[in-house]
């Protein structure tokens, strides 16, 4: 037995391999590789999800490194174009109107609180137009700068998801319409959602309805103009719609615009609930009484609804929830990569609050815009 300070030979130290169990100080992928059974550049396609091994193999190497609690440096990591831990979010929609926007609030920070769990985080970007949002998605392709993306706010016609799916970057669209997508979506019933809007307020009695809507080109607004369309038939009544950009500015004007309507609205829909604020907000600079002469139903149901007086009937969903859901199938497609498919959301149910009540008598339009 040597002495106790004696060092053993080198020859000594390297005649057993170190027990998986046993991790050394700062562990190499060379030292996962060598456990393993496997060539480094094994390791660095198991890490970084892409094709090349077997699953048998993959699963192997990820064993050993969650048994030694090993993961790659992450400055190594970017040199060699592997993972960020970050997941990228373009907006192409007015800084100002996101703002004030509560469903854009909720839908983040619903993202953000899974994501996080995970040890990823969110990159926001807010660019003027498509064109911008194409170029950042070509970019960060190019620079491997994100994980993966969320698409937000589906046109007709989009052009983005197959971009986004020939680019390779694995991506969730929020705001799909069921129909299969190049890139998995998170969609709610739009379609579904206005028609029990429309039902009630031909239940109370009204025939006459205002709609500020949003932009046309949108997916989700095209569905709500389909319901729209489908209610004139079913139920019999008359639908003005008036399109905007979602702001309150446009949302105060297209108010305006339906109240010195001939016939007069008896009733207005709106597409959010800024502009649901933004429409009360006329009604009572100019003597109409919610809801004795005009009732209002706003989209999404935030505390723009809630607040006022009246408060606002809406259509409530759980944004927030709708945030976590998107971020989980998101995490799905960064870890399984799957076929694209369309997962649906539950469809907003109806929360009836004192804007709302049975249109006022024939005759009584005197309060009327001139």
């Amino acid at each position: 037995m040597p002495p106790k300070d004696e060092v053993p030979s080198q020859d000594a130290a390297a005649s057993s391999d170190p027990p998986a169990s046993a991790a050394p100080a700062r562990l190499r992928s060379t030292d996962i590789a060598r456990l393993a059974g496997v060539s480094v550049s094994a390791v660095s396609l198991a890490f970084n999800q892409r094709p090349g091994i077997s699953d048998a193999t993959r699963k192997r190497i990820l064993d050993v490194a969650e048994e030694l609690n090993w993961r790659p440096h992450r400055a190594a990591r970017a040199l060699k174009g592997a993972n960020n831990d970050a997941v990228g979010i373009v907006i192409a929609r007015p800084a100002r109107t996101l703002g004030v926007e509560p469903f854009f609030a909720h839908v983040l920070s619903g993202l953000q609180s899974r994501l996080s769990n995970e040890g990823i985080a969110t990159q926001l970007l807010i660019v003027e137009d498509t064109q911008a949002e194409v170029a950042v998605y070509r970019r960060w392709a190019a620079e491997n700068r994100v994980d993966g993306l969320v698409l937000f706010d589906l046109a007709v016609d989009d052009v983005r998801p197959r971009l986004v799916a020939d680019l390779r970057i694995p991506a969730v669209v929020l705001g799909g319409h069921g129909a299969p997508l190049p890139l998995s979506s998170v969609w709610v019933d739009d379609h579904a959602a206005m028609t029990r809007v429309l039902a009630y307020l031909a239940g109370l009695g009204h025939r006459h309805i205002g709609h500020v809507g949003g932009i046309p080109s949108y997916q989700h607004t095209r569905r709500r103009l389909q319901a729209i369309a489908d209610g004139r038939e079913t139920l019999g009544i008359d639908i003005v719609s008036v399109a905007t950009d979602y702001s309150d500015t446009q949302g105060a004007s297209a108010t305006r615009r339906l109240l010195a309507s001939s016939p007069p609205c008896t009733a207005i829909i709106y597409d959010s609930d800024v502009m649901a604020a933004a429409g009360l907000g006329v009604a009572t600079e100019l003597a109409v009484r919610v809801p004795d002469d005009i009732s209002i139903v706003s989209f999404d149901d935030s505390i723009l609804t809630q607040l006022p007086h009246p408060s606002i009937t809406a259509l409530t969903r759980d944004t927030f929830a709708l945030g976590t859901l998107t971020a989980t199938e998101l995490l799905h497609v960064l870890a399984e990569r799957p076929e694209p498919r369309a997962v649906q959301a539950p469809t907003p149910d109806l929360v009836l609050r004192a804007s709302t009540a049975p249109p006022p008598s024939a005759g009584t339009d005197e309060w009327r815009v001139p």
